[in-house]
């Protein structure tokens, strides 16, 4: 487990969360290499796509408040916590590594906020920096499109990694993201808010 320290997200300063502070890459942390039984963790960086989903609610609070809301595919548990803070009415954090649920709950706690892992019938689904690979993007695009037909109104964070459906959304805002260049290869992303039509 990666040595972590309580940061301020760089583009959402008023949310601090567990992070790696060396400046290290993803694979650095799992001595190189990808085992599928044990994800890299994705959880201790704070990603664009997360980071301008948060930005976006903290500035928009009528996209949360008083909603039941389901950060899909949390991370570090950034879009779930700038949900609690503008008054969503449950928030609930989900993750395919359990790891990333529990730093997601820990990051809440240390922002004072309260967040669930179990969805309860959501209205907002927000999902930060989702489209990442070939295989995950596919999947990832029939469960929102399902919640869409469902009225859930869905929002995601994307860097342009490549993978994200644009023709499906709409675009709301556009933020630079300063980002870690160890991880990115950049030192910020210009990261788009999407909802999907």
């Amino acid at each position: 487990m990666p040595t972590t320290a309580l940061l301020p997200v760089p583009l959402a300063p008023e949310i601090s969360l567990h992070l790696v502070k060396e400046p290290v890459g993803l694979f650095d942390l799992t001595g190189g290499e990808f085992r599928s039984d044990e994800p890299p963790p994705f959880w201790a960086f704070v990603w664009a796509g997360g980071q301008a989903l948060a930005r976006y609610v903290l500035d928009h609070p009528e996209t949360v408040a008083g909603k039941r809301v389901h950060d899909l595919a949390t991370g570090s548990g950034v879009a779930a916590i700038a949900a609690a803070r503008s008054g969503a009415a449950h928030v609930a954090a989900t993750d395919l590594d359990p790891a990333a649920v529990a730093a997601a709950l820990r990051n809440a706690r240390a922002n004072g906020v309260t967040v669930g892992d179990t969805p309860d019938r959501p209205e907002v689904i927000l999902a930060g920096d989702v489209f990442y690979s070939p295989a995950v993007a596919p999947q990832i695009t029939k469960i929102l499109r399902e919640a869409r037909r469902n009225s859930v109104d869905v929002l995601v964070g994307d860097p342009g990694r490549g993978y994200f459906p644009d023709r499906l959304f709409t675009a709301l805002a556009e933020y630079t993201v300063p980002v870690p260049a160890a991880l990115e290869e950049a030192e910020s992303l210009v990261t788009t808010v999407w909802r999907m039509r």
